[in-house]
C-alpha cells in the first residue's frame, strides 16, 4: 500500500468532514442502535399527543424510581422527581451532589406536541348522507397531506360534572378510523391548477365519521344522532361536552421500519418526540449522582410556545427557584451557571428537493446528532444564536465521549426557516444551543429518521448530563 502524500495527510488533518454513524459502527454498536430504536418506536405509538406523552414518560420515570413533585415540596440531594404541569407538559430532575451555584443545572429541553388537526368546539354536523367533524389545524402542516389517509381520534372530554373521559378511537385493529375526503382527479382539473398551499383550504379538512341514519322517522339529523348515540353509549358524553374537550385527529399509523435494511424509522410525531425520548432516557439511565440534571418536555412549541404548558411559561424558572432555595442557593446565580441543550429536530438534506438546501451546511441522514448554533428564519429571526464559547464546550464534550455529531442549519438563507424553544430558555440567562435529529418530510403525517441519528442524540444527551 502506497503512503499518503503530505498534502493528503494535511487535508485529512485540517479539513472538516461529516462522519456516517453506520460506516464507523461495529456490529455490536449497530445492534445497540437497532435495539434502542425498539423502545423509541413503542414510545411513538404510545404517545401521539402531548397528554399521552406525559403519561408514557411518567410511567418510564416511575419505573426508574422517580416520584411526583409539587411546587412547594422540599427537595434534597439524591431526589429524583417529576413535575406534571397540568397533564400537558413535564419537567423531570435529579438533585446531584455538586454545588449548583457553581455548576448550575444541566438541562435537556424538548417538546412533545406535533402538528395535527384539532376539533372545533362545536364540530359535528351532517350533509349529503355523511356525518362530519369540523377541525382547526394545529401547527405548520401541508393541508393536502392530511386528506385521504386513515386518522385516529385522541383526547379528553370533560363532562359537565367535572368527570374526565379519555377518548382513543382508531388505533386498535378492531376500531373504526376516520377520513378527510379529497376530490377525484376526474373532476379535479381546477384543484390541480391551484398552488399546493391553497388547493385544500382549512375549512375543508372535515372529518368523515359515518353514514348510518338513526332509525327514527321523526329525527332530522339522523346520521349525526347515530354518532352522538355511539359516543353516549361508549363514553357517556353528549354534544355539549365537546365544548370542554381537547380532541385531535392524528394519523392512524404505527411506527415502522423503513427500507430493506430497517435502518430508518417512519412514524407520525418524530418532531419532536425523536428528541424527547433520547433526552428522557438519557436522564433515566444516568447512574451518576454528581450533577443536578433536568429534562423539560414542553407543549405548544408548534404554535409559539405560549400558554401555561409552553416553554414561555414560568414553570421552568419556578422549579429552578424552588430547587435553589431548598438547597440554600441563589436562583439567579444557578441560572447563570446552567447549561441547556434545546433538543429539537432539523431538516435532513433531501436530494429530491436539493434546490432549497445549501448542502455544506445541511444535516445529512445517519451522520449523527445535529448542533445548530442558530435557527430562525432568513435574518436569524427568532433565534438565540449560541455563543462560540458554548458551542466549543459542547463540541469538546461530545468528542471526548465518542458522540458522532454534525453541524447544520435549516435550508438556504432565504428559503424559509424555523424556530425552537432555545430562545425562551436563553432569555433566562441560561446558555443554550440546539441539538437534534435530522428528519425527512418534517411535519408530514409520516416522517422519516435514521436510527443511527436517534441513538447518537441519546449518546449526546447522556454525555451532557452525566
Amino acid at each position: 500500500m502506497s503512503e499518503k502524500s503530505i498534502g493528503k495527510e494535511m487535508l485529512e488533518k485540517l479539513s472538516y468532514k461529516k462522519r456516517n454513524v453506520y460506516e464507523e459502527a461495529t456490529s455490536d454498536e449497530i445492534k445497540a442502535i437497532y435495539d434502542y430504536a425498539v423502545g423509541y418506536m413503542k414510545y411513538l405509538d404510545d404517545a401521539k399527543t402531548e397528554r399521552e406523552a406525559v403519561v408514557a414518560s411518567i410511567k418510564l420515570a416511575t419505573n426508574c424510581g422517580y416520584t411526583e413533585y409539587k411546587l412547594g415540596d422540599k427537595v434534597k440531594v439524591g431526589d429524583k422527581k417529576y413535575f406534571n404541569n397540568h397533564g400537558k407538559s413535564l419537567i423531570l430532575f435529579r438533585i446531584g451532589e455538586n454545588d449548583i451555584e457553581k455548576e448550575g443545572i444541566r438541562i435537556l429541553a424538548s417538546h412533545i406536541d406535533s402538528p395535527r388537526l384539532d376539533l372545533k368546539q362545536v364540530p359535528m354536523y351532517e350533509d349529503a348522507g355523511m356525518g362530519f367533524l369540523k377541525t382547526h389545524y394545529y401547527g405548520g402542516i401541508k393541508k393536502y397531506q392530511w386528506t385521504a389517509i386513515p386518522l385516529a381520534l385522541h383526547g379528553v372530554m370533560i363532562k359537565k360534572n367535572g368527570e374526565s373521559v379519555e377518548i382513543v378511537i382508531g388505533e386498535d385493529d378492531s376500531d373504526p378510523v376516520f377520513y378527510i375526503n379529497d376530490l377525484l382527479p376526474h373532476l379535479g382539473a381546477r384543484q390541480a391548477a391551484e398552488p399546493l398551499g391553497t388547493a385544500i383550504s382549512g375549512e375543508t379538512l372535515n372529518i368523515l365519521i359515518g353514514g348510518l341514519p338513526y332509525n327514527d322517522e321523526e329525527v332530522t339529523e339522523k346520521i349525526k344522532l347515530t354518532a352522538l348515540s355511539y359516543l353516549y353509549e361508549k363514553y357517556g358524553v353528549t354534544e355539549e361536552d365537546f365544548l370542554s374537550a381537547e380532541l385531535s385527529l392524528v394519523p392512524a399509523y404505527k411506527a415502522r421500519n423503513i427500507g430493506f435494511d430497517g435502518a430508518l424509522i417512519g412514524a407520525y410525531g418524530h418532531d419532536d418526540r425523536v428528541c424527547s425520548y433520547p433526552a428522557l432516557t438519557a436522564l433515566l439511565d444516568c447512574q451518576s449522582n454528581e450533577r443536578t440534571s433536568m429534562v423539560i418536555l414542553a407543549d405548544k412549541e408548534e404554535v409559539g410556545s405560549m400558554g401555561l404548558s409552553g416553554m414561555q411559561s414560568d414553570a421552568l424558572v419556578d422549579i429552578i427557584d424552588e430547587i435553589a432555595i431548598a438547597l440554600g442557593k441563589n436562583p439567579k446565580v444557578v441560572r447563570h451557571h446552567s447549561k441547556c441543550l434545546s433538543a429539537d429536530v432539523n431538516a435532513a438534506y433531501d436530494p429530491n428537493f436539493a434546490d432549497v438546501y445549501e448542502k455544506r451546511n445541511s444535516a445529512l441522514l445517519s451522520c449523527g446528532a445535529v448542533i445548530s448554533k442558530y435557527t430562525g428564519a432568513r435574518g436569524k429571526s427568532g433565534t438565540s444564536d449560541a455563543s462560540a464559547e458554548f458551542v466549543g464546550f459542547v463540541r469538546r464534550l461530545f468528542d471526548e465521549n465518542g458522540v458522532i455529531w454534525q453541524s447544520a442549519e435549516l435550508g438556504k438563507v432565504d428559503a424559509g426557516g424555523g424556530g425552537t424553544v432555545a430562545m425562551f430558555i436563553a432569555n433566562h440567562n441560561i446558555e443554550t444551543v440546539d441539538l437534534g435529529v435530522p428528519v425527512i418530510s418534517m411535519h408530514a403525517p409520516y416522517e422519516v429518521v435514521s436510527k443511527a441519528d436517534v441513538y447518537s442524540t441519546y449518546k449526546a444527551c447522556a454525555a451532557f448530563i452525566k
